[in-house]
């Protein structure tokens, strides 16, 4: 794709910029994000540095994956390897995954339990904080080789992150100068991790999938309510979530979060039918109506999706509850890593209800698999055309608060914190208009 342009019409393109405002312009029209973000190889390893290893906390982990002394469990932020452990006093620590000494991963298993960390190229060995304890040959062989006398242990650790937790949740920052966590999540989304993480979790599963779409792709698709029940059929046919239910979006600077309520059948389906929307059927069926069984849990939340700046979503689809990471695997693929979980004190009738209704998403799942396959269509439509913009005027062109669920404000918010992170500029003031160019 060649460098980003340094001026010209960001319509087009994007530009760099030292500060969020230019002569009085806003630094990126979230109205019309360039498909480029998507597409260029130099924006997306200036991501690695300027946003994963920037002012942000990146999720890593559930607590309840590291209940014990000496439990790890691997992970990225961004693409840089790491890894979070429990010590043996109870303490958290998240480490980079690679060897002080010749820069191979110490750390090759998803999760697991030890007292250190043993490195397979040279067996460097490290306690769980990170510290480098133990080198083969430190003072070579029969008085022959080894490290000068001035080689010292302490001087060779791990390249440690900060760590941070938020109801049993685990993030870590590159970074010295992020907010606390409290701050960076704000009132409204500490509000939502309140009521979802209520009380102690356990976790009751996995999945991971790879998918060949930039990894903000999905990013907007966490926030978008206006797929919801048009994408999915299962949303709109079984009423999990239908956009004529009440609710609406909270914007939260990045973060954001759906709430879908339950409303009256006949309101929530006489819209549908009005409108002769595809994804809703009348006669569709499941060969095992026990999926659909529930419990109430949370009010009248029906589905609650929440995004959490980079990549984490934190999802409640009825009664099953998730994590989904987001992590990037290049400019035009990402994984997505799910965790399952329920609280410790459920009965197992409420149990088996999360487990079954897991299937919902992952994969295969009877909602999510519709997300993957929307994600590789975007990337490869825009391949090709990076300079075109995409159109998101639903609700309005602000990024505040909405009682509607026929929106895309919290997508707007993310494009305008992004940009604004990333020292990003697209659009420009031609019309007068809030500041921000109109598409022509």
């Amino acid at each position: 794709m060649g460098k980003l342009p340094r001026e010209g019409n960001a319509m087009s393109g994007l530009t760099q910029s030292q500060s969020a405002q230019s002569n009085g312009h806003p630094t990126v029209d979230p109205t019309r994000v360039p498909y480029r973000v998507f597409t260029d190889p130099e924006l997306y390893a200036r991501e690695q540095e300027v946003l994963f290893r920037g002012p942000t906390w990146n999720y890593l982990c559930l607590e309840a994956e590291l209940r014990n002394p000496g439990d790890f469990r691997a992970n990225f932020v961004g693409e840089t390897p790491v890894f979070i452990t429990r010590d043996a006093k109870g303490e958290l620590h998240a480490l980079v995954n690679r060897c002080a000494h010749r820069g191979a991963m110490v750390c090759r298993e998803v999760r697991g339990n030890r007292k250190t960390m043993v490195c397979p190229y040279h067996q460097w060995s490290y306690d769980l904080n990170g510290a480098l304890r133990g080198v083969p040959f430190r003072r070579g062989i029969n008085g022959r080789g080894g490290y000068a006398a001035d080689f010292k242990l302490s001087e060779h650790s791990l390249t440690p992150l900060k760590v941070a937790t938020y109801r049993g949740l685990v993030f870590g920052t590159f970074s010295d100068s992020v907010a606390p966590l409290p701050e960076y999540l704000g009132p409204g989304m500490c509000e939502h991790l309140d009521t979802i993480f209520n009380r102690p979790v356990t976790v009751l599963g996995f999945s991971r999938q790879l998918i060949k779409g930039n990894w903000k792709v999905y990013a907007e698709n966490t926030k978008d309510p206006y797929h919801g029940s048009l994408l999915h059929m299962f949303h709109a046919t079984f009423g999990s979530y239908r956009s004529s239910q009440d609710g609406g979006m909270v914007v939260e600077g990045f973060n954001s979060k759906m709430i879908a309520l339950r409303a009256e059948e006949a309101q929530e389906v006489s819209v549908y039918t009005k409108e002769s929307v595809q994804s809703f059927s009348k006669t569709l069926k499941l060969a095992d109506p026990s999926l659909l069984a529930s419990r109430p849990e949370f009010d009248r939340f029906t589905t609650t999706i929440q995004f959490i700046f980079p990549t984490l979503v934190i999802q409640q689809i009825s009664n099953t509850l998730a994590t989904r990471q987001i992590v990037p695997r290049g400019v035009d693929r990402f994984e997505l890593l799910v965790t399952y979980f329920g609280y410790e004190d459920d009965d197992p009738e409420l149990r088996n209800m999360r487990i079954k209704q897991s299937n919902l998403i992952g994969p295969a799942g009877l909602i999510a698999l519709e997300d993957g396959y929307a994600v590789e269509l975007v990337q490869r439509a825009v391949s090709y055309d990076s300079h075109a913009t995409s159109y998101i005027e639903l609700g309005g062109r602000g990024i505040e608060n909405q009682d509607s669920l026929v929106t895309e404000t919290a997508i707007r918010g993310f494009w305008k914190g992004y940009g604004e992170l990333m020292g990003l500029r697209w659009g420009a003031s031609a019309d007068g208009h809030n500041g921000t160019a109109r598409a022509n």
